[in-house]
């Protein structure tokens, strides 16, 4: 086995999982890849540097797969749950339940923790780190359309929020009213392994216009999978993600 990381989830790589699978091989950033209708069956979880789940559903692995992906993250395996209707508590995530509460930077609620935005949601930048380096947060704030509610762990670092707006017609054109802000992508470790939550997602629908930020936009498609148009500074971010929690550049 010569990939360097275990992405499951998504769909398929013809519909939503299209978008990370792209960015991935674009990157030259070689993986496996498992659809979130197939069971977890995987024998080979210690070659791995990084496990990605992304809208993959609990009930797809028994309680001893999910014991032994705890255990490798804290030998130095990266773990990254990226948000979705069946990540974290979700409708159908269910890992509010299951040995991830103690692994993942973050509490989950108890209850379906969706936050769906018809508003404006912008991305506001928490702090300076690595995944976050030489990306134009100020300059233009890129929107998502939703995520997963969850708290930061005291131990871990947000290092984006989710920042809704209320929105409303005047008489002089529109008032922004912002509400409480959310963590949205939360980084820490776990034993040895680094640990990330980031509680949007990077597929449609919840990945509203993040998913076209950049001042350009590129092709990607990975093998087996549907080609997707995306925004550089997307990419980059999304590369950069990977690539820490993996450890990818040491």
């Amino acid at each position: 086995m010569t990939s360097s990381i275990l992405y499951a989830g998504d769909t398929s790589l013809k519909t939503a999982a299209a978008y990370l699978a792209g960015v991935l091989h674009s990157a030259d950033i070689s993986f496996d890849y498992i659809p979130s209708a197939e069971r977890f069956q995987n024998k080979f979880l210690a070659e791995y540097k990084l496990i990605i789940l992304s809208d993959y559903p609990s009930v797809n692995f028994k309680p001893a797969q999910l014991a032994s992906i705890a255990s490798l993250v804290k030998q130095g395996t990266g773990l990254l749950m990226i948000g979705g209707w069946e990540s974290f508590t979700g409708s159908g995530g269910g890992y509010n339940d299951t040995i991830l509460c103690e692994v993942l930077p973050v509490t989950m609620q108890r209850n379906d923790d969706r936050v769906n935005s018809a508003c404006p949601c912008l991305i506001e930048k928490a702090c300076e780190h690595p995944i976050l380096d030489s990306l134009p947060w100020t300059v233009s704030t890129p929107a998502i359309a939703g995520y997963n509610r969850f708290s930061a762990k005291s131990s871990a670092l947000p290092l984006l929020f989710a920042r809704r707006f209320n929105v409303s017609r005047s008489a002089t054109g529109f008032d922004f009213k912002p509400a409480p802000k959310d963590p949205l992508l939360v980084a820490g470790t776990y034993g040895s392994g680094r640990v990330v939550a980031y509680a949007g997602d990077l597929a449609p629908h919840w990945v509203g216009g993040f998913a076209d930020w950049g001042q350009t936009r590129i092709n990607v498609c990975a093998p087996n999978a549907d080609p997707v148009e995306i925004g550089t500074d997307y990419a980059q971010f999304v590369t950069q993600l990977v690539k820490w929690t993996a450890n990818l550049n040491s």
